[in-house]
């Protein structure tokens, strides 16, 4: 979330973030009802200050045995007003909320404006993709030759968008999970386990709330969810913690399935194990001082790419523009590999 006080100073240029990312969030309405909540705020610490000292009035008069019945039935109404300003504020605050909460981060200066994909740059390419002289077969019709994958069993057990991996499939995701901790271990990370279900204030710390919860998997009668990504838990380690300079920084991997519904997802690379409902990943947190996170985000990208250099693999690096960032995101690195 923006704090407010930025978004104050820099409308335009929140305003403009927001149109750059494709999303809404209406500005002028945050901005009225931060001026109300500041105006009810004085007004309360104005009546404050009066009942205090209208107050010292009334025990000096007491001291004095004088009459001091006015004073203390004009109290008495300052104390209904201050209690009506007080729900007025709560009413107020719980309007803004929601809003500031549909704000999106804002983009990075280095991101390139653009509206979908076809604005990503690539920055970056590693490895010679080599040009086989056989036919390529696509990946689900090539793991049920080799009997590794199978697509059937995921959907007679859960429903589309759900794979079965076995014998040689199984081992080797076992295998690629087992090699990426220890690459990262090894290079100063910190393994965590994780839970696999977060409350709401997790998930909206991380900006999955309230903007994707039509992609998330809720538990029915509780407030929890199914994680889309072990950064969830992982960063909110320290939600609520003050953190001194000393400490910092603080690097994190950590294995977990993801879950997500991929609602907007129809008819876009659903075969085979694309874009499915569950899948497994690696994920890297780096908790750093502001100041170097950008420098902290390089070399985060360059960890990543250790992983595909030692396996060999091609890939190339895009740099997404605004409108293809996450809601949350403020600049964006894909890895791409070529496969079928």
């Amino acid at each position: 979330m923006l704090e407010i006080k930025f978004i104050r100073e820099n409308p335009q240029a929140v305003k403009e973030a927001i149109q750059h990312k494709n999303e809404k969030a209406d500005i002028d309405q945050i901005l009225a009802l931060d001026q109300k909540r500041r105006e009810i705020i004085a007004e309360v610490e104005r009546l404050k200050a009066l009942r205090n000292n209208v107050s010292e009035q009334i025990a000096q008069k007491k001291r004095k045995k004088e009459d001091a019945s006015s004073d203390i039935a004009e109290m008495k109404n300052v104390g209904d007003k201050i209690a009506q300003l007080d729900e007025n504020l709560r009413q107020t605050e719980a309007e803004l909320e929601p809003l500031l909460l549909r704000v999106p981060n804002l983009p990075h200066p280095s991101v390139p404006v653009g509206a979908d994909e076809e604005s990503n740059v690539t920055v970056k390419e590693w490895g010679t993709v080599s040009q086989p002289t056989f036919t390529l077969l696509p990946h689900w019709d090539l793991g049920k030759k080799l009997n590794i994958l199978d697509l059937e069993a995921g959907a007679k057990i859960s429903g589309s968008g759900f794979f079965v991996l076995k014998g040689a499939g199984a081992r080797l995701q076992r295998a690629l999970i087992n090699f990426m901790l220890d690459l990262h271990i090894r290079d100063g990370f910190t393994e965590v386990r994780v839970p696999y279900l977060v409350n709401s204030p997790a998930m909206t710390g991380t900006g999955q709330l309230p903007k994707m919860a039509d992609d998330l998997y809720k538990i029915e009668d509780e407030n929890l969810w199914l994680i889309p990504t072990a950064e969830v838990p992982v960063t909110n380690f320290h939600r609520e913690e003050i953190l001194t300079e000393e400490q910092l920084p603080i690097y994190y991997v950590a294995y977990t399935p993801c879950f997500r519904r991929e609602a907007g997802a129809a008819g876009k690379d659903t075969r085979g194990m694309i874009r499915v409902h569950q899948f497994d990943k690696v994920e890297l947190v780096k908790i750093v001082h502001p100041e170097k996170s950008y420098d902290e985000h390089e070399t985060l990208l360059q960890q990543a790419e250790k992983v595909l250099q030692a396996l060999k693999i091609p890939y190339r690096v895009r740099l997404l523009c605004t409108g293809d960032l996450s809601f949350a995101g403020a600049k964006c690195y894909d890895i791409e590999l070529w496969a079928a």
